[in-house]
């Protein structure tokens, strides 16, 4: 049989880090082995779930670039592929556990069960349902479920024995099932449990793997006991690691960005996002690090995602955010530093073409993430632009500065073209003429002209500013300088 894998998120929040590392995962399984990537939202928690989740959720998988081959918007032969719109089939499902012996009604209410649990843990017993139900009479059954009573359906454990399976992640995991409860199907309400519409749908949907995050180590056991009770094969189970903050503890939102997509609000691509949460658990050969989704769709193995946790570092997502910018063309990288900035609230559209190249370009490899455009970038888009106060002291340090600043504000004045060549030729000539280095005059010239002591080349600097805002930067710091500086009164 072909692979099948599914993604089943619950939407009762957005796509997290370690949803849509699990997405990508099952996503690259599928490609890899030219099988079917599934998409199906597990919505049963009705008083959590809400479409807008579901919204973000999909919203993110598009942002990361995963499309899925079967599932909401796109169809396939097994849906509907949202649970709430399979109440049927569970139905139908729970009816045939019931009448095969491996199900029974329970009648105990939510208060009953609260108070049993409370003394065994007085006891010092772990706490488990005791089976009140269990061998109730068949005629005691159909007579209290004639009068309406409430009943949930539990799973009938079977006599102790081993459940065990060969994780792709992991190796052999064994549980003993005495460890395990007669577990809830489904409520009382008639809504289907978290593990019971899992399998049911896996054996509908002909899933083959099911590859998630060990937080669902528990429930395999469970899950496997009722693929033995419908007769059915399980599939094949790889539990990814968990992924860690730098502090060691289960990420969450205190460690930044609550959603994948909030990582592209930060300035991360989604190639650089996609990348980065493929390194979150597997490796290629320990060497190579940079991958396209393409790539990792022809190298991606599932043996070869390691059981031991993941550390979400960020400044190893913004390396290898900086290695994806740097490999866009000089169009496309253009394109995506000014629509991020236009978000942000500079907008550059009514500059030319050759401007807002000219600008990208000039960032260079400063860029690590978009975000950093309005950082690196900010002499471009703020007038004036902010002074770093050691830089400005520094400047008020050199003597002469106000004189080379006035002369370099004269001197491009009269420049017949504003060319590079022409802004670079004018001011080292400045600088011979006054019998010092290029960079007496380059200096003072990068501080009053971007406010810094580190920035884009100068004469790139000069050139997108223009004309009149290089003038009147240079002299508005010259007249600064004379001001503030102890060596204006020596001048």
């Amino acid at each position: 049989m072909s692979v099948r894998v599914r993604f089943a998120p619950s939407p009762t929040g957005f796509l997290h880090v370690g949803g849509a590392r699990t997405a990508l995962y099952n996503y690259l399984h599928a490609r890899v082995t030219q099988g079917v990537f599934v998409l199906r939202i597990e919505d049963t928690d009705t008083e959590r779930s809400t479409d807008e989740s579901t919204r973000a959720i999909l919203d993110g998988l598009r942002w990361l670039g995963l499309k899925w081959d079967e599932g909401p918007g796109v169809g396939g032969a097994y849906g509907p592929y949202v649970q709430t719109e399979r109440r049927a089939l569970y139905a139908d499902a729970a009816r045939r556990l019931e009448d095969s012996g491996h199900a029974y009604p329970c009648f105990c209410t939510p208060a009953e069960l609260e108070a049993r649990r409370e003394q065994q843990l007085a006891r010092g017993e772990d706490p488990r349902y005791d089976g009140r139900c269990r061998d109730l009479p068949p005629a005691e059954r159909a007579r209290r479920r004639a009068s309406g009573e409430p009943a949930a359906l539990r799973f009938r454990r079977p006599a102790p024995e081993e459940v065990a399976w060969d994780d792709v992640v992991r190796g052999r995991i064994a549980f003993q099932s005495e460890v395990l409860d007669d577990f809830v199907l489904v409520r009382s309400d008639g809504w289907p449990t978290y593990n019971f519409a899992c399998v049911v749908d896996d054996i509908h949907m002909r899933i083959t793997h099911v590859v998630r995050g060990d937080d669902h180590i528990s429930n395999t056991p469970r899950q496997i006991l009722l693929y033995r009770a419908f007769a059915a094969e399980p599939p094949v189970f790889a539990h990814a690691s968990m992924i860690l903050g730098p502090d060691g503890k289960r990420l969450s939102k205190r460690h930044g960005a609550t959603s994948v997509e909030a990582f592209g609000d930060l300035g991360i691509l989604p190639e650089g996002m996609v990348n980065f949460l493929a390194l979150l658990g597997w490796a290629l050969d320990g060497k190579t690090e940079i991958f396209s989704l393409a790539e990792l769709e022809r190298v991606f193995r599932l043996e070869r995602v390691g059981p031991n946790p993941a550390v979400f570092d960020t400044q190893k997502l913004e390396w290898v955010n900086a290695q994806h910018l740097k490999q866009l063309d000089e169009a496309e990288r253009t394109r995506r530093v000014c629509d991020f900035l236009a978000r942000q609230g500079h907008d550059l559209s009514a500059r030319s073409e050759e401007w807002r190249r000219a600008f990208v370009r000039a960032m260079g490899d400063r860029l690590k993430t978009l975000a950093d455009a309005a950082d690196v970038g900010a002499f471009a888009l703020q007038d004036p632009p902010a002074m770093e106060p050691e830089a400005w002291a520094e400047l008020l340090s050199r003597p002469g500065s106000d004189a080379r600043l006035a002369a370099l504000a004269a001197r491009i004045d009269a420049l017949p073209e504003w060319t590079l060549p022409s802004l670079e030729t004018a001011t080292r000539a400045l600088a011979s003429e006054s019998g010092v280095k290029a960079g007496e005059v380059i200096t003072p010239a990068r501080v009053a002209l971007t406010g810094r002591k580190a920035a884009p080349g100068i004469f790139e600097v000069m050139w997108l500013l223009g004309r009149e805002r290089v003038g009147s930067r240079l002299r508005a710091a010259a007249e600064r300088w004379r001001a503030e500086s102890p060596l204006a009164a020596h001048h």
